[in-house]
C-alpha cells in the first residue's frame, strides 16, 4: 500500500507521446514540491537532474532524482524515500531504475534492469532474481514523465485520450491520460499559464471518482508539473511546485 499511494503522485507524470526534436531540460535542472492535506504540510518532494551523464548498458544516461519525505507533524513516521532513472539520451529510454525506501523501521531496496533489444526487466530484491517480458519502449515512472515533457500538445484535441506502456514495482501498467484543456494555476511566484492532465482510473476503492487525480503542468517549453491533486478516499491530497532552478526555457506567466 506504501507503494502504491507514493506512485499515484508519480504516475500521473509517466506518460509517453509524441517528442518534439528539441530537449526541453538540461543537467542541474531541479524542482521541489510541497505535499499539504488540507493546511497540513505533510511533506515534500525534489526532482532533480544531475549535473553530469553516467554509462549504462554501453549508453550515456541522465541520472534523474525524486526524493519523497515526511514533514510537520508526519515527521513522526519519518519518510524518506528515493528514486532513481538512468535514461538513455538519444531515445529517453531507462536503463536502471532504483528504488529506496526507509520508513521508520521499513527498509525496501530494489533495482530494475532494462532491456530494450530483449524487451525484457529483470527485478533485484534482497538475494531475489526476477525477469519479466514488457512490450516495446517500456518506461519507468521517472523516464515516462520525461517523455511526457516532450509531448507536442498541439496535437491534442479537447477530451482526447493516450495511452502509455509503463513498469512499476513488479508489474507492467497500461496508464491513459485525458487531455483536459487549458487554463492557468496560482502559484508562490504568480499565476501560470498550465495545461490539465486526467489520468483515466479504473474502478478501485483507493480512490475517489473518476478524475481522482489531476494534474496542471506549465504550458511552455518546460512542460513542467506545477501542480497535482489526488483525491484518495480519505481526503484530498495536493502537491505544489515550491522551488525551482535551472529550467531550460522561461515560464509562461498569466496575468
Amino acid at each position: 500500500m506504501r507503494l502504491r499511494i507514493i506512485a499515484c503522485l508519480l504516475l500521473p507524470l509517466a506518460l509517453l507521446g509524441f517528442r518534439s526534436s528539441q530537449n526541453n531540460f538540461q543537467m542541474g535542472e531541479e524542482y521541489n514540491y510541497r505535499i499539504k492535506y488540507g493546511i497540513l504540510t505533510i511533506g515534500s518532494a525534489n526532482v532533480n537532474v544531475d549535473t553530469r551523464t553516467y554509462q549504462v548498458n554501453g549508453l550515456p544516461c541522465y541520472k534523474i532524482n525524486i526524493h519523497g519525505r515526511t514533514e510537520g507533524i508526519t515527521d513522526l513516521f519519518r519518510v524518506r524515500n528515493t528514486y532513481t532513472s538512468f535514461m538513455d539520451t538519444i531515445n529517453y529510454l531507462p536503463q536502471k531504475f532504483e528504488y529506496s525506501a526507509r520508513e521508520n523501521n521499513y527498509r525496501r531496496d530494489q533495482v530494475l534492469y532494462f532491456d530494450h533489444n530483449k524487451n525484457v526487466v529483470v527485478k533485484r530484491e534482497k538475494e531475489s532474481v526476477d525477469t519479466y517480458n514488457v512490450p516495446d519502449n517500456i518506461h519507468d515512472v521517472i523516464s515516462g514523465y520525461y517523455s511526457l515533457r516532450h509531448v507536442d500538445f498541439s496535437q491534442y484535441s479537447m477530451g482526447q485520450t493516450y495511452s502509455a506502456p509503463l513498469f512499476f514495482d513488479d508489474e507492467y501498467y497500461r496508464f491513459r491520460v485525458k487531455y483536459a484543456g487549458r487554463g492557468t494555476v496560482k502559484t508562490r511566484f504568480g499565476k501560470i499559464n498550465v495545461l490539465k492532465l486526467n489520468p483515466v482510473l479504473p474502478d478501485n476503492k483507493l480512490f475517489k471518482g473518476e478524475d481522482a487525480i489531476r494534474v496542471w503542468v506549465s504550458d511552455d517549453r518546460n512542460r513542467v508539473p506545477v501542480k497535482i491533486e489526488v483525491d484518495f478516499s480519505f481526503g484530498t491530497v495536493v502537491m505544489e511546485i515550491r522551488k525551482y532552478k535551472k529550467n531550460l526555457f522561461p515560464f509562461s506567466w498569466g496575468e
